[in-house]
């Protein structure tokens, strides 16, 4: 779990706001001395806060909406402030806040110009100024100042596990991607409820052993990237760190930069599988995972579908790997082996033909995609070169993302 966070703050740094479900990823992100969230070379890092496990995505939504609220008064402050006569406001100050008006939705540059505005505002009597100055300043500019801290556009972001995810958070979930607000949900799915010491959960797959399924679950699991997909407006990825680092990165980077709801479902590792050779071996694990099809990696962008483009990328391609070296270096599946062989043989074969159900399912929908926009070529890899993101995010954005987070990306953008 720790590396997904991790990555995240590297990438969005302390313009992030982080609603965080209670679970595992609380604990060890809200304790000391220990925390996986980082900050930048000024020391500033993101906001965080908790919530119930039941109710993290409404937590977070309100969050959301409070800012937003506020910013949409920050954005009347500022055009009114632009029809004040020249002996109120600076020129350099009116320019700098007609540009931020035009891209104030766009994190980086928003950022950018946050800094200059601030800058200018100081020189108009504020800051360092003598005290009672700033009192002669146009009550707009004022206003303008007093929120200066909504000027650089947040990146909102609720993280939670898969018991939060999946089961007892999903109406809120469900009820925060149909809403359609810009807010980035992190998924992270160690398939039990990792801190209740591996207690079943709706992402548990068949055959695997957990609490309340000490014979193995008898069900399949739950795809809940494809039925977010089905709203149609939702940005959806499937990821594994240890398998695919670079689409990793272009898919926070991505649900990051859409404007929507977007749902990262991130595989993690935990040792509640009983991965053989301990817990340093898990992403040779997840790279097992994704080989054999148990794991699927895929991007779904609603903006490439405007664009007449297939929406759903394929990144890890068909399987090349064999299920059983996944399940044997496991002791969630493998003890079932051992207890009970003609069970663990039953609902380890009927595992199987739940991923080839899934992967006969994907397939299908690309293909269906790819019919209903004739230009569409078959889904890309992660290594093709393609306009993932929005005509707004251009080649120095990418560059700033690769100096951020030290990640090595093969592709060249060019700036749109």
């Amino acid at each position: 779990e720790t590396p997904y966070v991790k990555l995240v703050t590297q990438l969005f740094g302390d313009q992030l706001i982080i609603a965080n479900a209670t679970g595992c990823s609380s604990i060890w992100g809200g304790s000391a001395p220990f925390s996986a969230y980082t900050v930048n070379s000024q020391g500033h890092g993101p906001a965080w806060a908790n919530s119930l496990f039941e109710d993290n995505a409404e937590y977070g939504l309100g969050i959301h909406l409070a800012y937003f609220q506020r910013r949409k008064k920050l954005v009347r402050y500022v055009e009114q402030a632009l029809h004040l006569p020249s002996d109120l406001i600076q020129e350099d100050l009116k320019k700098e806040l007609s540009m931020w008006l035009e891209c104030r939705d766009n994190r980086a540059k928003s950022r950018v110009a946050a800094q200059r505005i601030k800058v200018l505002l100081c020189g108009s009597g504020f800051g360092g100024a003598p005290a009672g100055v700033a009192l002669d300043v146009h009550p707009y500019l004022r206003a303008i100042y007093r929120h200066k801290d909504l000027l650089a556009k947040k990146s909102m972001w609720m993280i939670g596990g898969d018991g939060w995810a999946y089961d007892i958070g999903f109406g809120g979930i469900d009820h925060v991607i149909a809403m359609g607000e810009d807010v980035n949900i992190l998924v992270l799915d160690t398939e039990s409820y990792s801190n209740n010491s591996g207690v079943m959960s709706k992402a548990t797959p068949r055959g695997a052993i957990a609490k309340y399924a000490t014979l193995g679950k008898g069900t399949k699991k739950k795809d809940l990237g494809r039925l977010a997909m089905t709203y149609g407006h939702v940005y959806v990825a499937s990821v594994a760190i240890g398998a695919d680092k670079n689409q990793l990165v272009k898919a926070l980077y991505e649900a990051e930069h859409y404007n929507g709801p977007s749902l990262i479902i991130a595989y993690s590792a935990c040792i509640e599988h009983g991965i053989k050779g301990g817990m340093s071996h898990s992403h040779k694990q997840m790279k097992r995972a994704v080989e054999s099809g148990y794991w699927t990696l895929y991007r779904y962008n609603p903006t490439r579908l405007k664009r007449g483009k297939n929406p759903l990328i394929m990144d890890s391609g068909q399987p090349r790997g064999e299920l059983a070296d996944l399940l044997t270096n496991e002791v969630r599946f493998s003890s079932l082996t051992l207890s009970h062989p003609q069970q663990a043989q039953k609902k380890h074969d009927h595992l199987a033909l739940d991923i080839a159900e899934r992967q006969r399912q994907y397939g299908a929908l690309d293909s269906l995609y790819r019919r209903k926009v004739p230009s569409a070529s078959p889904s890309p890899s992660s290594s093709d070169s393609d306009d993932l993101l929005d005509d707004s995010f251009t080649a120095g954005d990418w560059n700033g993302v690769q100096e951020e987070a030290g990640a090595k990306l093969p592709i060249a953008y060019e700036d749109s």
